[in-house]
């Protein structure tokens, strides 16, 4: 992805995995994109099950990383057109499929110094991170340009704790919830 595009067109380079986060991420990036007069690169990072110590393993790596990187490309589209619709950003996008780790495909992609690269922050609690890779943090660490970290939106923190409800079955709480229609 080094030197490709324009190299006089500034550009803003975001992550995009379909999460929530990403998402929030994305329609950032759209709106950087709009005021700098920048293209909107979003690039989806993806590695083969297993990781590449499996594709040496796997008898038929050939047909099947064509095939993951085909359902790659589908999932970038699809996140696309749920974020921005038939109408799309508004600015020119560069849609992109890496193959490779997150962070390192993101630090690849927004190569340049006049990039602006935009990650979602994930989540903040200690135990991710203390046990899982951060993208972000990683991106801060090693990317050549500056790098915009999207904190989580108040919805995704919402929804976990219906999910965390749900699966330990407790109540819902409803004393907040009021019924503001008027009877016609």
């Amino acid at each position: 992805m080094s030197g490709s595009g324009d190299a006089g067109t500034p550009r803003v380079v975001v992550g995009v995995s379909g999460s929530l986060g990403s998402v929030t991420a994305l329609c950032r990036a759209a709106e950087e994109s709009r005021r700098r007069g920048a293209a909107l690169w979003p690039v989806l990072a993806w590695e083969p099950p297993g990781g590449e110590l499996g594709v040496g393993r796997n008898p038929a790596p050939c047909v099947l990383l064509d095939e993951w990187r085909r359902l790659a490309g589908q999932r970038l589209l699809g996140v696309l057109a749920d974020a921005f619709g038939a109408d799309g950003p508004g600015v020119p996008v560069r849609a992109t499929v890496a193959r490779g780790a997150p962070g390192v495909a993101l630090v690849r992609a927004a190569d340049r110094e006049d990039d602006i690269l935009v990650v979602g922050a994930g989540r903040r609690s200690p135990w991710h991170r203390a046990f899982s890779r951060s993208v972000s943090r990683y991106c801060l660490t090693h990317a050549v340009c500056p790098v915009l970290a999207i904190p989580p939106s108040p919805l995704e923190a919402e929804l976990t704790a219906v999910h965390r409800r749900n699966t330990w079955r407790l109540r819902l709480d409803t004393d907040g919830l009021t019924d503001e229609r008027q009877p016609s």
